[in-house]
């Protein structure tokens, strides 16, 4: 997954020709291993080299020549300062860690132990983080918000390609590489921008509940992936607001042992709901987008968590419609620890959902103009 050495300087070059930020020159070798060991942590090799051939000023890029040394602290201490969040407001616990004390100070005090062990990720622009693995390049660079984990580019030049000219990924959407901050891209309470949305079940009616499975399934039109859990849940919610197939029985019957034939179930069951209507990969973003615009307006779908799906699978995959921007702007500045400290987002959490609420309102694509 990983490489010995990074790419060599004329890849960074090019990476760096590619921001509209202005770029002074690179740090040299004694500034690089002086932020080391000021800070504590060891950057990746590619990492390294792309800051020792230019260093990006402005905002959003971390400045490890002249930057204030609590705000780049704080912007390092981002990554465990959520997980410890969300350890102390919405009763996360890793499987792995000993069982979680009764009273929230000491489990606290047991979750800050245990994530001092864990690998560094340091910070490359806003909330977009690269593994701290000294003499090793390749990691995924990945987009973090408490424990909203996601992939956001298969290494460091596909990430910058992706974030700063809208291309696409150079190949298929990697795993998180190190310990820990793989848990929950793989699996774990976070989410990935390659699966299906993380939603809360919010169907009320047999035509909101078809509409889900529809959604679900222009996920997979798009190249995401389908939990099996999310598809019995899905066909589960369906049945019991009296949706009627012959075969949505057995897929909300599945028991966990039995969750790999929920695939084909879930197939059967949108045959047997008859056609629906056909789209090109763009319209079923579009049609994507809107649904998770409703899924954050209604609570469905935490803002933060909805806005980076939106701008990673909506905005950047249909090449940047202005019309999105403020959203997904406003999403970059929720999810920015350097922009808000300490994870007081409820302002900036408020103002996603206004946005959410304001494109909704209008003619749907909305025209791109602002």
């Amino acid at each position: 997954m990983t490489t010995p050495s990074p790419r060599p300087p004329e890849d960074a070059r090019h990476l760096l020709g590619l921001l509209s930020a202005e770029v002074g020159p690179g740090l040299d070798e004694g500034e690089l291993d002086a932020v080391e060991e000021r800070f504590g942590f060891t950057f990746s090799a590619d990492h390294r080299a792309f800051l020792a051939t230019g260093l990006p000023r402005g905002a959003g890029w971390p400045d490890w020549r002249d930057g204030d040394p609590q705000d780049l602290a704080r912007w390092l201490a981002g990554p465990v300062d959520g997980v410890l969040f969300d350890v102390e407001h919405n009763g996360f616990w890793h499987p792995l860690w000993p069982a979680r004390p009764s009273e929230t100070s000491e489990a606290l005090r047991v979750a800050r132990a245990e994530l001092a062990t864990v690998p560094r990720l340091v910070p490359v622009y806003g909330h977009r983080y690269l593994p701290g693995t000294a003499g090793e390049s390749g990691h995924p660079v990945l987009s973090v918000h408490q424990t909203d984990v996601i992939v956001y580019g298969n290494d460091l030049a596909d990430y910058l390609r992706h974030e700063f000219t809208g291309g696409s990924s150079s190949g298929p959407a990697t795993r998180s590489t190190v310990d820990f901050w793989s848990y929950f891209v793989e699996g774990g309470p976070g989410i990935d921008v390659t699966a299906p949305t993380p939603f809360t079940p919010y169907a009320l009616s047999a035509p909101e509940a078809v509409d889900c499975l529809r959604m679900l399934a222009l996920e997979r039109l798009i190249g995401r992936r389908h939990h099996p859990e999310q598809l019995v849940e899905a066909g589960l919610t369906a049945l019991v607001l009296d949706v009627e197939t012959e075969s949505l029985p057995l897929l909300a019957g599945l028991t966990r042992a039995e969750h790999e034939q929920a695939g084909a179930l879930f197939d059967q069951v949108l045959t047997e709901l008859g056609p629906g209507q056909e789209l090109s990969i763009d319209a079923a973003r579009w049609e994507l987008v809107r649904w998770w615009l409703r899924l954050i307006v209604n609570g469905s779908l935490d803002p933060g968590a909805g806005g980076d799906l939106i701008t990673h699978a909506g905005w950047a995959a249909l090449a940047r419609p202005r019309s999105l921007t403020p959203l997904v702007d406003l999403t970059d500045t929720h999810n920015d620890w350097a922009a808000i400290p300490r994870g007081d987002r409820q302002g900036s959490a408020a103002a996603i959902v206004q946005e959410a609420e304001r494109l909704l309102t209008g003619p749907w694509p909305p025209p791109d103009r602002l």
